[in-house]
């Protein structure tokens, strides 16, 4: 069956028929038929997480904070010559569901989602990840301890997507983060309109610019870095050196020899990556001819493996060439923008003919009234 009716029959058996679907799916893919949401008792995994680990997770999370935290915007408001009053205001999303995969669990992406949400005021946060032999991985309810998250369900996979979104089993969200397999990806796509969505993750990716300066050795390993996320995974070399090119001839890596760093950079664009390593004598130089990328890493110590783990930059990013339109998770993600306007009476009935003679235009005569009829 097409992915897309399969999911489709899917969402609609689990928004028709509730939680009799949902435990139906859970058993079929999950093997699991228990209680959705995460018990008490569960909750008690402390002394389960090695003290290093705790100290890891502790200074991550500072990372992150110190990193987002320099993200918040001003509300805008201002008065014009008339007196009127115009603005544009930012609320937080008011409760998101954040997908964690079950079957490789990533704390890191469940920090990449979290702390920008916490920090842009969003008031409630739950978690959805598919158990393993009836468990949740216990560095997922650290974290969430960690970061005051109250929701915890044993639950994974479309069915995952569709209990967030029609509120089963659990109060429905407004927007859904995290990746997933091309079931969760298809299923986000599909209930999209009824939440929002952060975005359809795709195989990790990277490019790297290089020039003659650059240490074969790092960005080789760069490179095989991303390859270990799995055979879709994808990695291009865009470089002038010819002794490079041929020292990362290696399968899975597609490799491009240019004259110059200004084709390197027009065929980086033209890819538009994940992850954009550039390693040259002066990669600062190069940074403005970049138009598209997900995220830029600039010289020899900056390899992507940190910036997905420790640096404190976010790593849910665009992928399949969506960074010509896309941006890195950012807090402006977790945010609403609302326009606002208060116009004074002498603005409004000097100025409204120009709203009069639009609305004649396109034919709207309960428009053009609405103005007219204010004195």
């Amino acid at each position: 069956m097409e992915l897309q009716s399969y999911v489709s029959q899917i969402l609609n058996d689990i928004k028709n028929n509730g939680m009799l679907a949902v435990k139906k799916y859970s058993k079929q893919f999950d093997n699991y038929d228990g209680d959705l949401e995460l018990k008490v008792e569960e909750w008690d995994i402390d002394e389960v997480i090695p003290a290093q680990d705790k100290e890891i997770i502790e200074r991550t999370i500072q990372r992150l904070e110190n990193y987002h935290i320099k993200q918040k915007t001003e509300d805008i408001m201002y008065s014009n010559e008339y007196n009127s009053t115009y603005g544009l205001i930012n609320r937080p999303i008011n409760r998101i569901g954040i997908y964690v995969p079950g079957g490789k669990p990533l704390p890191s992406s469940l920090l990449m989602v979290a702390i920008p949400a916490k920090i842009a005021g969003v008031k409630e946060m739950l978690i959805t990840s598919s158990p393993k032999d009836g468990l949740i991985n216990p560095y997922i309810i650290y974290i969430a301890k960690k970061l005051g998250i109250k929701e915890i369900y044993k639950i994974g996979g479309i069915q995952a997507i569709a209990a967030m979104t029609y509120g089963i089993g659990m109060k429905k969200v407004d927007k859904i983060f995290g990746p997933g397999n091309q079931y969760v990806n298809e299923a986000k796509r599909q209930v999209f309109g009824e939440v929002g969505i952060d975005s359809l993750a795709g195989p990790s990716e990277i490019c790297v610019i290089a020039d003659e300066t650059a240490k074969p050795e790092y960005i080789l390993n760069d490179l095989l870095s991303q390859l270990e996320h799995g055979y879709e995974s994808k990695a291009f070399l865009v470089t002038t050196s010819k002794e490079l090119y041929e020292y990362c001839e290696r399968e899975g890596i597609d490799r491009h020899l240019f004259k110059s760093i200004e084709d390197c950079a027009a065929k980086t664009n033209e890819i538009a990556p994940e992850h954009l390593e550039i390693m040259t004598k002066d990669p600062e130089s190069v940074l403005p001819l970049i138009q598209n990328a997900g995220a830029v890493y600039l010289g020899d110590y900056t390899p992507v493996p940190a910036a997905d783990y420790f640096l404190g930059v976010n790593h849910v990013l665009p992928t399949g060439g969506a960074a010509r339109f896309s941006s890195v998770l950012n807090l402006s993600d977790f945010t609403k923008k609302i326009s606002i306007a208060k116009v004074s009476k002498e603005e409004l009935l000097k100025e409204r003919y120009l709203g009069i003679r639009m609305a004649e235009i396109e034919g709207m005569y309960q428009h053009k009234k609405s103005m007219e009829v204010r004195k």
